[in-house]
């Protein structure tokens, strides 16, 4: 198959950091190339020249592929032709969405007339789609003439590379199709809003209640993506019950999404790593912490949840009632440690916080004053030892410290400590007070105080190694923590559990994630090895709150050796979702697509 037949890959997140898709994608590369070699392409977007930081021009135009780009060249389209610098190295088509404006209408009627789908008013993406679509389905179309007796498969991500499956049906071109969706829209929007989502699945009248969220073309999209092409896959179980409902059409096939674990691996590292980025931490927490009161940082357990910010979707909301929970059962049980946990979710924002920033740097201004203190200490003591031929004990080191010096370290001091408490975000959001986090910990009275054995900190943005906050970047922030928390209530697939594990860090999920759930079914002694998967289908919200509080307390009263042991075992499941073990789903989706 993979020797007589092109395999083309078509999403929107081709090149183009969007969202999750473009982790799939490019993640996946490696493995698919392994086994497709220089059959392997994949079809994207050029937007706003963002392109050029990942992308290597090529002018080798030999074969099929090399000569319909030359074609649709010289029919007047900029199409940008090169390598992909991931690993894996693909060739990649870029195509610019503005380069088909003139088209916009024509296109819109006949997805109207030929599919029934509506357009979608004064929406730029929803247009720059349509016209990047068009102009793939140029593509495929000129391939068709070229390719000759070799095979083709579009493999399609997500509606938003629709209008070229839409248009290999329409124009009944020799290209197979497999599409497949990550997430319906509808169901994204339904399980934000219905807190009997899931049970209301099959009573769903899906055309009015995208209506209701306007969301309608997008979802008439999905469904004729879902009805048109050959094969029809999506990344979970859960999903897949969704699509039978919401789209009108059950899933041929299950492709759940896998990682290039080489990337993450760091073997006997791990521990190594986990420690030199621990310490990355303290740093940022005795900045933000200790200026106001101070406790064991070895004593401390650094927890963290993030991705994109939907409060019910992602589980933030069990998260701080579980957290509240664990507050409690810790001063109850007199457990001699402390909780930070970090929420890491991007929100709109003015700046970071000038009092955090500040607070930073007086505490680097105190380290740089101590190293000098140090330095002078150090070298008086060291003569004074040489020099001493009576007195072996140990000599009153504040003698060796210059009044200047003393008097710097005082004032410094003093101008750092404070009797207020921290503040809980690092950054001044552009509503506040609307904020669902911060609502709940002031409705909760849950913000740092000294008493509380359980800390909060929200950094509205994700973490990379220019934050002057960190300084590290997230995958090694990641490294740092003891354990990732993600107890979704809607989640398709779940990439940061999978993430974590990958990097050595236990980590909770949840049961209506398609990982947790995968987990659940497929893996022996899951928990054992660092996956915990909170049961959220049959349980009711109080129940659920507690379980995860009451596992968070286990985890809390564990020892350094189990949390050590655990990180390995983490590591080691992980292999499991390696791409080179889950590609063979594609291929399989692949096969009966030709077939």
């Amino acid at each position: 198959m993979t020797e007589s037949t092109y395999l083309i890959e078509i999403a929107w997140e081709v090149c183009h950091k969007v969202g999750g898709i473009y982790t799939v994608i490019r993640s996946k590369v490696p493995a698919t190339k392994e086994v497709w070699g220089d059959n392997y392409f994949l079809i994207g977007p050029a937007v706003e020249d963002q392109y050029q930081y990942e992308f290597d021009p090529t002018d080798d135009l030999s074969g099929p592929i090399g000569a319909t780009v030359e074609h649709m060249r010289n029919m007047g389209y900029d199409v940008q032709y090169g390598t992909w610098l991931v690993t894996g190295r693909p060739k990649i088509i870029l195509l610019k969405p503005q380069a088909t404006f003139n088209r916009l209408e024509t296109i819109k009627k006949g997805l109207s007339e030929n599919f029934g789908i509506s357009s979608a008013e004064d929406n730029e993406l929803f247009d720059q789609i349509l016209m990047w679509g068009d102009q793939v389905r140029t593509f495929l179309s000129v391939l068709s003439q070229k390719k000759g007796d070799t095979k083709a498969i579009a493999q399609v991500h997500e509606w938003l590379a629709g209008v070229p499956l839409l248009g290999v049906k329409e124009m009944n071109l020799p290209i197979s199709t497999v599409f497949t969706t990550h997430a319906t829209a509808l169901g994204r929007s339904l399980a934000m809003n219905k807190p009997d989502f899931y049970k209301s699945l099959p009573t769903t009248d899906w055309h009015q209640e995208a209506k209701k969220y306007w969301i309608l073309p997008i979802v008439q999209m999905e469904r004729a993506c879902a009805k048109n092409a050959d094969i029809f896959t999506t990344v979970s179980e859960l999903t897949g019950e969704e699509c039978k409902y919401l789209l009108g059409k059950e899933p041929d096939l299950i492709t759940p999404n896998g990682l290039n674990i080489k990337r993450f691996s760091a073997t006997h590292e791990v521990q190594n790593l986990h420690e030199e980025f621990k310490e990355k931490i303290h740093n940022f927490v005795m900045g933000h912490f200790f200026h106001c009161y101070s406790f064991d940082l070895d004593n401390t357990l650094y927890f963290f949840t993030s991705g994109r910010f939907e409060f019910k979707n992602k589980g933030y909301d069990i998260t701080l009632k579980a957290l509240v929970r664990l507050n409690e059962l810790m001063k109850k049980e007199k457990v001699d440690k402390t909780v930070v946990f970090f929420f890491i979710t991007p929100r709109p924002s003015w700046s970071i916080n000038p009092d955090v920033l500040h607070t930073r740097a007086v505490m680097e201004e105190i380290n740089k004053t101590c190293e000098k203190i140090e330095e002078q200490v150090g070298r008086k003591l060291f003569y004074s030892a040489a020099a001493d031929q009576e007195n072996f004990t140990l000599p009153d080191l504040n003698n060796f410290v210059e009044e200047y010096w003393k008097l710097r370290y005082r004032r410094i001091l003093q101008s750092w400590k404070t009797n207020q408490w921290p503040i809980v975000v690092t950054h001044n959001l552009k509503n506040d007070i609307d904020d669902d986090i911060l609502k709940y910990l002031r409705d909760n009275q849950f913000v740092n105080s000294p008493l509380d054995k359980v800390k909060v900190v929200y950094h509205p943005e994700f973490i990379n190694s220019t934050n002057p906050l960190f300084g590290i970047d997230y995958e090694d922030f990641v490294r740092g923590c003891h354990l990732g928390v993600f107890p979704s209530y809607y989640e398709p697939w779940g990439y940061t559990p999978l993430e974590c594990i990958a990097r050595g860090v236990p980590a909770v999920t949840s049961d209506l994630s398609g990982f947790g759930n995968y987990v659940s079914k497929n893996m022996k002694d899951y928990e054992d090895k660092g996956v915990n998967v909170l049961k959220r289908k049959t349980g009711n919200e109080t129940k659920t709150v507690e379980n995860l509080a009451q596992y968070l307390l286990h985890f809390t009263m564990t020892s350094r050796r189990f949390r050590m042991i655990q990180r390995n075992k983490a590591e080691d499941l992980s292999e499991s979702f390696d791409w080179k073990e889950l590609t063979k789903y594609y291929n399989e989706a692949y096969k009966k697509a030709l077939e």
